[in-house]
């Protein structure tokens, strides 16, 4: 029997990894093209994501620029999982805003590559981002649940996305769709909200403020007004949302991945205090960006596919025994 070939572009960044590790357990063969300029070489991925001896057979590593990669080879692949982006979180989005705006030579690059270098992947999976919504409906006195038709492709409708990252995304979004509908690429859309995990870098907001609460600081600081709601969503949650779902869901289509609620990151850090075990007072540092002040999906169709099964206090014990397992607390340091 033929194994099956998988393509991971930005597979060595946070989210690749935890794919990769999925699809080597599932038996494909797996090829991950990253240029390392923020993710990590194979040999020191964390521990438990670590490819292993029987699995290296079946692991290829291409260290460089997916472009560069695109122009010697062809999308031979029976799954294809588009991650390779520009990201750093938010002093990325909002500091470093043409750099951001690279994804949208990455992703024009790829959409020509997947269609033109024959033959035609068999299905691809196109990681968004939630930063597409319009910023109007994520407002203090003007907010809900974001729903998937929300994103609208045609000038008289479509909202503003959030910064040059957002725009980048509902790009490659349209991209996608132009795939779909006039190449009959096999392409799925997904837009994570704010996905976490234990071996998540601290320009991220979750695994930052729980290393906080877990240094016993007092008082534990959050960015902008800590007011700001955001959907969190553990790292394995998003994969087996996505695995439930690749296969039903329509060419073209996109799916929100969430929690459905919303948690500010005062919240975040009271939960936090009480799952670790230190009592502080939560203070605001408004010199420091915040972003939108309500992100939550609307995970009404996600939810025919998937419920999330970490909830909030579990995920925030997930990442802090990590943190303290590894060494990464300031106590442990000194």
């Amino acid at each position: 029997m033929t194994r099956k070939r998988a393509l991971v572009t930005g597979g060595c960044g946070f989210v690749g990894r935890h794919f990769v590790r999925w699809l080597l357990n599932h038996d494909y063969a797996v090829t991950v093209v990253d240029d390392l300029s923020t993710g990590l070489a194979p040999h020191a991925w964390p521990r438990h994501l670590r490819v292993t001896d029987e699995q290296r057979k079946r692991f290829t590593f291409h260290h460089g620029d997916f472009r560069d990669y695109a122009k010697e080879a062809i999308a031979d692949f029976d799954l294809i999982v588009h991650l390779a982006a520009v990201v750093g979180g938010r002093l990325m989005i909002e500091g470093d805003p043409l750099q951001v705006a690279t994804d949208l030579a990455i992703d024009a690059t790829f959409f020509n590559w997947v269609v033109k270098r024959k033959p035609l992947p068999r299905k691809v999976l196109f990681f968004s981002s939630s930063a597409v919504y319009p910023i109007s409906d994520q407002t203090l006195s003007h907010n809900h649940p974001l729903t998937e038709d929300l994103v609208r492709y045609d000038l008289d409708t479509f909202g503003m996305p959030d910064m040059t990252y957002g725009w980048s995304k509902l790009t490659g979004e349209l991209l996608a769709k132009f795939a779909a509908q006039t190449y009959d690429l096999d392409v799925v859309i997904y837009r994570p909200f704010s996905g976490y995990g234990e071996d998540q870098d601290f320009t991220y907001p979750f695994p930052s403020v729980i290393r906080r609460v877990a240094n016993k600081e007092t008082p534990i600081i959050v960015w902008g007004s800590g007011k700001q709601l955001r959907d969190f969503i553990y790292i394995e949650d998003v994969l087996d949302a996505v695995f439930a779902s690749e296969s039903q869901l329509k060419p073209g289509e996109a799916l929100n991945l969430g929690s459905g609620v919303g948690t500010s990151f005062v919240q975040l850090a009271e939960v936090a205090g009480k799952v670790i075990g230190h009592k502080a007072e939560v203070v605001n540092d408004s010199s420091k960006p915040e972003g939108v002040f309500a992100r939550v999906a609307d995970c009404k169709e996600m939810f025919k596919y998937y419920r999330p099964t970490t909830s909030l206090e579990r995920g925030i014990e997930i990442v802090y025994e990590y943190q303290r397992s590894e060494g990464l607390l300031s106590s442990q340091r000194s």
